[in-house]
């Protein structure tokens, strides 16, 4: 069987999975898995700004709030709004916050890029805290309508039952995961590379590297936006500490470190982890937090590339032990 074949064969048996997942698992643990696809979406879209453009930010939440707090003032204050443009109006949102950042941000790098979204990010977190009449203060805005999946005159799906708002996500989570790895896969995705390793070349070869930092940005920032308006309808609440707090913009780095930083996949197997471990964590104790940050030293101490990095590290070990003596040495 030649490896395309059996590509194909794992992925349909990953759909038949997911096609299966609430029958199979139950309600607990389909919620939870709408929860790791949010997350690891929220992740893949900070990893194009770490791990293919070189830009670390301490500040990502501030999209992620953005696309959770339009779609949930969307909600609230338009009447009979459909569930798509409730989406897109928490896109447009954090869409709107990247172009605003954006000409100041691609024009810097390294620890001011870091600091100044920390900054940035801190900002949107007081301004959610303090303008209580439109953001609903600590309490946030909760309670909004999530109205159903309906195509005119075709069919009209209810979004309250647990398994089809699962459907529904998996599908807006999915696309956009796939989005942004057929762009890292474009001659595009090369120039981000590029802008990493050495802009100063990128810029001799005749790229524009602020406009290609700004496109990338904006990727980020949107995808963020979708992660974030998701969860704010699958939670039916979103707030400042929940989209906006400092972890919340941790988070990302926290899993794309534990995954594996500049590997498309890094961050949703990173994802999946923390989850397993969140879960197992907190059947014993509430201190899941500091479990959490105990491993995360230990992966920047032992594992800086993260489990994909140990993977690809342990594989090229295991091929040249057991590589044939005659094909290891040099040909004289």
């Amino acid at each position: 069987m030649t490896r395309r074949a059996v590509r194909w064969l794992a992925g349909v048996a990953a759909l038949a999975v997911l096609l299966a997942y609430p029958s199979l698992f139950g309600i607990y643990f389909t919620n939870s898995f709408v929860t790791f696809g949010i997350f690891a979406l929220y992740a893949v879209s900070f990893n194009l700004l770490l791990g293919f453009t070189g830009l670390l930010s301490f500040g990502h939440a501030m999209f992620f709030g953005a696309g959770g707090y339009g779609t949930a003032l969307a909600l609230t204050h338009l009447k009979g709004l459909p569930l798509l443009p409730a989406l897109a109006l928490g896109v447009a949102a954090a869409l709107a916050l990247g172009v605003l950042l954006a000409p100041l941000m691609v024009r810097i790098s390294g620890t001011a890029f870091a600091m100044l979204h920390l900054a940035f990010g801190q900002l949107m977190y007081v301004l959610a805290l303090k303008l209580r009449t439109i953001t609903g203060g600590e309490d946030g805005i909760g309670g909004f309508p999530i109205p159903p999946f309906s195509v005119p005159g075709v069919l009209s799906v209810d979004m309250k039952t647990p398994a089809n708002f699962y459907y529904f996500a998996v599908a807006v989570l999915g696309f956009s995961v796939f989005a942004l790895w057929f762009v890292t896969k474009t001659p595009f995705g090369c120039v981000m590379v590029g802008v990493r390793d050495n802009p100063n070349r990128v810029a001799y070869l005749g790229f524009r590297v602020p406009h290609t930092k700004a496109v990338v940005y904006l990727l980020a920032a949107g995808s963020a936006g979708v992660a974030g308006s998701v969860f704010a309808m699958f939670q039916n609440l979103v707030s400042a500490d929940g989209a906006l707090h400092v972890f919340v913009s941790f988070a990302p780095v926290q899993l794309t470190m534990i995954g594996g930083v500049g590997s498309f996949f890094g961050p949703i197997l990173g994802s999946a982890i923390f989850g397993v471990i969140s879960e197992l964590t907190s059947r014993y104790t509430e201190r899941v937090e500091l479990v959490s940050g105990a491993i995360l030293i230990l992966v920047i101490m032992y594992a800086p590339l993260g489990v994909i990095g140990m993977w690809h590290a342990a594989r090229a070990r295991a091929r040249a032990r057991f590589a044939p003596r005659g094909a290891a040495e040099p040909a004289r």
